[in-house]
């Protein structure tokens, strides 16, 4: 679990909404996420979600009534407004909407968010065609052209019965927009662009028949999520069928080839490539253009190629910053420090996959990270997640060395 959330204090506004059951499941994630939660409702939203129930969750100060005399704030809206981070509006309703496009400050939410230079992001939910009115349109372009950030609505089944636009986005997804967001604006790697490579390729032997390996891309997954928390600019090439990350450039790719030709015009100009990818080593010769049929030979052979070497490829590139992965069965210091010169690389992060609690298809690593300023470094057993903001913390270590020499 990516840290940028850690004591981020994050206004959460509610509206009378039937998704407003959401923002409950909202606030526990950011609330596990490790941010600090204060919750702002209208008089709407307490119809569908109670304060308490909302308060049992974040802990912290829910208020529902502007005019509260017995608040500890000296003035509610003011003093929230004055302390957070971020503001996040979900559900937001047309009438919310409509109030905050033209300056309306009659509730807790509305109020809040005009006493606000915090960034604020809305999740319209809303029934029946009244997303789509022009009303409310105008109104979503005006929060945008002001630089609110808009996340959906979702096109689906609504409260009504009928069905269209107008479903606020899940609050999983609500979550990584957050996560973005701050990275976009104090992350350590904002600035840089990060190309990460995942999964195992593909080498296809007929329409329904390939070659591959235990891949599952997670860890280049976790890599290209913690990079976007951290504020990157990142392009994952992915062979691995798992859904993209919130908020990265997503590029699917099949074979060794097909990811060569990707990375290597991504790295154009980027700054940092981390290849986590399991390339496939070798390739059919030829590829049946139908599916081969079982005939009476008891063996059948296939003779292979070897595919490009992507990391090889790049090798010259010294405005790189190049990390590799050494996935080994036996001799993994001795193999993975052979890769660091070999490819020219900056890091190698090694680890021995031979092991069922660790690497191919497990949530977790065991990782040893070697550098060419002769360091290594243990990082134990971590989550993929762990292991990533360890591998970034080591790139930024070996760029403020090169700097260094640069200067």
């Amino acid at each position: 679990m990516s840290e940028i959330l850690n004591n981020k204090r994050i206004i959460m506004g509610v509206t009378g909404s039937i998704a407003a059951y959401k923002s409950v499941i909202l606030a526990r994630l950011l609330k596990k996420a490790g941010a600090n939660i204060d919750v702002v409702m209208s008089d709407g939203a307490t119809r569908f979600v109670t304060p308490l129930t909302l308060k049992a969750i974040t802990h912290q100060l829910v208020m529902s009534d502007m005019y509260d005399l017995k608040s500890y704030l000296k003035i509610n809206h003011v003093s929230l407004a004055e302390r957070c981070d971020l503001i996040v509006i979900a559900p937001a309703t047309a009438n919310t909407i409509a109030k905050l496009a033209n300056g309306f400050a009659d509730n807790p939410v509305t109020a809040t968010v005009l006493a606000s230079r915090s960034p604020i992001i809305i999740c319209p939910a809303m029934d029946g065609h009244m997303y789509e009115n022009p009303v409310t349109t105008e109104n979503v372009s005006k929060l945008k052209s002001r630089g609110f950030i808009v996340l959906g609505p979702e096109s689906g089944e609504l409260a009504s019965g009928l069905s269209g636009e107008g479903r606020m986005i899940e609050p999983e997804k609500i979550l990584e927009y957050i996560k973005l967001t701050f990275g976009q604006i104090s992350g350590d790697f904002k600035g840089l662009k990060l190309v990460v490579s995942a999964g195992g390729t593909r080498e296809k032997l007929d329409p329904v028949r390939h070659l591959t390996n235990r891949s599952s891309g997670k860890m280049g997954y976790a890599l290209a999520e913690t990079a976007r928390d951290r504020g990157a600019d990142v392009v994952l090439v992915s062979a691995s069928k798992i859904e993209s990350p919130v908020g990265v450039n997503f590029i699917p790719v099949d074979s060794a080839k097909d990811m060569e030709k990707v990375v290597l015009g991504e790295c154009v100009d980027a700054d940092i490539l981390i290849m986590a990818a399991a390339v496939s080593d070798w390739t059919p010769v030829n590829i049946n253009d139908q599916k081969m049929k079982k005939g009476d030979e008891d063996i059948l052979e296939i003779k292979l190629v070897k595919t490009p070497d992507i990391l090889a490829r790049l090798s010259t590139n010294n405005n790189l910053i190049k990390v590799g992965f050494a996935a080994e069965t036996e001799n993994l210091d001795s193999n993975a420090q052979k890769k660091l010169v070999e490819k020219k690389l900056d890091i190698v992060a090694a680890n021995d996959v031979s092991l069922a609690d660790r690497g191919f298809e497990s949530a977790n690593n065991k990782i040893i990270l070697f550098d060419n300023q002769g360091g290594e470094e243990d990082l134990g057993m971590l989550t993929k997640y762990q292991a990533s903001t360890k591998i970034l913390d080591k790139i930024k270590a070996i760029m403020k060395i090169k700097s260094k020499r640069n200067r």
